[in-house]
């Protein structure tokens, strides 16, 4: 009988009563042009199992008022980006999201080097491997998962999320990050983080920054998913603006901490690698 996983509804940080904020920095930065962040911020609000939203369910996830959210979801209907429904009085996405997202990922050479180095691991591993992008202030996005096993597979898809603070992918990526903008990032998601839950999070984040100073990738040993243990690391590109990060995933019982410093670690270093060599490191 095959397992299966799936994150805990703890991680996700969009959550109703949870804001999605700007940049920590976005005050002041004259550049910064708000009303096109909180456009965004509606159309990130959705999750991965939603198809509907009302200007409610927008209005409570993203902490805008409903005036604004009425404005907002009207102007995005108009260019497409989403559909509205009469009889449910909801909007789901538009095709036009579509057209954002598939010159991305097609344009994105990196996938096609990466997938069949990926898929070798997920099946030496009998774990799901993993590689990601930054998504916004808090989270990582899948731009693509390779399963090795029948027995355990991640529920996850590409253009899903996981958080920065809880996943090794995402400890992988803030620990390449520069300080300043690291330093950033993290204030950010402890502007998300309740009180009482911060101090066991920053001590997380300072471990992982400690594990990749010592082994090169950082671990998430439970605290995303308690069922999961996971070891990610990080590739930078030659000009250092664009960080991705490889992720492999297993069930706790195979996982040990032992085996994913001794093996699993390594070998993920080793894939990150002959990806960044075969591209040259642009991507």
């Amino acid at each position: 009988m095959s397992t299966s996983t799936q994150p805990r509804k703890s991680a996700d940080l969009h959550r109703p009563g949870r804001a999605v904020v700007a940049p920590a920095n976005a005050g002041k930065d004259r550049q910064f042009i708000a009303a096109l962040a909180r456009g965004l911020q509606v159309l990130r609000s959705y999750r991965a199992s939603e198809r509907y939203l009302g200007n409610q369910d927008f209005a409570v996830r993203t902490g805008l008022p409903k005036p604004t959210i009425s404005r907002l979801t009207h102007t995005l209907t108009q260019l497409g980006y989403l559909e509205y429904s009469p009889s449910l009085g909801k909007y789901s996405l538009g095709a036009a999201v579509l057209s954002l997202s598939y010159p991305y990922l097609s344009a994105l050479d990196v996938r096609q080097v990466a997938q069949p180095l990926m898929q070798e691991l997920a099946e030496y591993a009998q774990a799901t491997v993993s590689l990601g992008a930054r998504d916004g202030e808090e989270h990582m996005i899948f731009l693509e998962i390779c399963q090795g096993s029948q027995m355990f597979r991640m529920h996850m898809a590409v253009g899903q999320r996981v958080p920065h603070g809880t996943s090794a992918m995402g400890r992988a990526y803030l620990a390449a990050m520069p300080e300043p903008a690291r330093a950033n990032m993290i204030e950010g998601y402890r502007q998300l983080t309740p009180k009482k839950e911060w101090p066991a999070m920053r001590a997380s984040l300072e471990q992982a920054l400690a594990d990749y100073a010592e082994y090169g990738f950082c671990f998430s040993l439970g605290e995303w998913n308690k069922e999961v243990w996971a070891v990610g690391t990080p590739m930078v590109s030659n000009d250092g603006a664009h960080v991705l990060a490889f992720n492999v995933s297993g069930p706790v019982f195979a996982m040990d901490r032992q085996r994913l410093i001794a093996d699993i670690g390594p070998r993920l270093m080793a894939l990150r690698d002959q990806v960044f060599a075969a591209t040259g490191g642009n991507f």
